[in-house]
């Protein structure tokens, strides 16, 4: 352990949990992992301490991250048998990186809150790329001071690190994220699908879109595998459902509507009937193409 290093627990090393966990390891952190199957190789190779349980992790760390795929994987990480709660000891806290409901995470946070320790709720954005370029975008909920400790793990992994608010913030403006990242796929797609079924080349239509008001980053990077047909995941639309589900069930819950959202919902969906589960989230195209009978390109 370097001078600067900290005792830091990660649970759960997935596509995104284990690039950064890896940059803690390169920086110097002793890091205590658990996760469901086989630990990753640069994660063991980096040096990490396997743990057998979650709560494990948390009796030797002093700073516990989880990075698991939903609201309950959270739960029962958090507070399951053998989980983080029963190894935590007052003054320790708790981050997790997930993308869960916001009214759960604030339930969360009560709990360990009321065991002495600190709990951020620090959702990303940036996929598996951002993840293994540490370029990730951080959304913090949760007080100043905890977030002050943590700020410099967070900085090992991601690039805009912004503390939105009190807990759950930082979940609510991941969902809204979301939404806006499921929009402007939709749109992206119904408009390559329209130019291509008018005859026109669908990549030098995007290229031209490119340089004017339409730009995007959806449009750059999701354009381009909707044109090359590039599906394999960055962020599956499985995912992506679950997420506007927990926008959908926020709305109702806030008595209001989310018409567009509704809609991309629908389209995923349309995926999900197809098959498409588990492509990227780019191919909600395909959704579009079915129903224009028409595709984007030729793969």
């Amino acid at each position: 352990m370097t001078k600067s290093g900290l005792k830091v627990g990660f649970i759960g090393l997935g596509v995104m949990g284990a690039p950064m966990a890896a940059h803690l390891l390169k920086a110097g952190h002793m890091l205590f992992v658990h996760t469901i199957g086989k630990v990753p190789q640069e994660v063991v190779d980096g040096g990490a301490t396997v743990c057998t349980s979650a709560r494990g992790v948390a009796e030797r760390a002093d700073i516990v991250i989880t990075m698991v795929p939903d609201t309950p994987d959270v739960e029962k990480v958090l507070f399951g048998e053998q989980g983080v709660a029963m190894g935590l000891s007052k003054g320790k806290t708790v981050v997790d990186m997930s993308s869960i409901d916001p009214i759960a995470t604030r339930v969360f946070a009560e709990k360990i809150a009321a065991l002495g320790c600190d709990y951020l709720d620090a959702p990303v954005s940036g996929g598996e790329v951002g993840a293994k370029a540490a370029s990730l975008t951080i959304m913090v909920g949760g007080s100043e001071a905890a977030f002050e400790r943590v700020k410099p793990l967070f900085e090992l992994m991601g690039k805009n690190i912004t503390l939105v608010g009190k807990a759950g913030d930082g979940q609510v403006c991941k969902v809204a994220n979301q939404i806006i990242v499921a929009l402007n796929i939709g749109a992206v797609a119904e408009a390559l699908v329209f130019a291509s079924k008018a005859g026109a080349d669908p990549a030098k239509v995007r290229q031209a879109l490119m340089g004017g008001f339409a730009s995007s980053r959806i449009l750059e990077v999701h354009g381009e595998r909707m044109i090359k047909r590039t599906f394999a995941p960055g962020f599956r639309i499985a995912l992506h459902q679950k997420d506007l589900n927990l926008a959908l069930q926020g709305a109702k819950s806030l008595n209001m509507a989310l018409p567009q959202t509704a809609t991309a919902a629908q389209l995923l969906q349309s995926c999900a009937a197809l098959g498409l589960g588990q492509a990227d989230h780019s191919a909600l195209v395909q959704a579009l193409e079915n129903l224009a009978q028409h595709p984007v390109a030729q793969g």
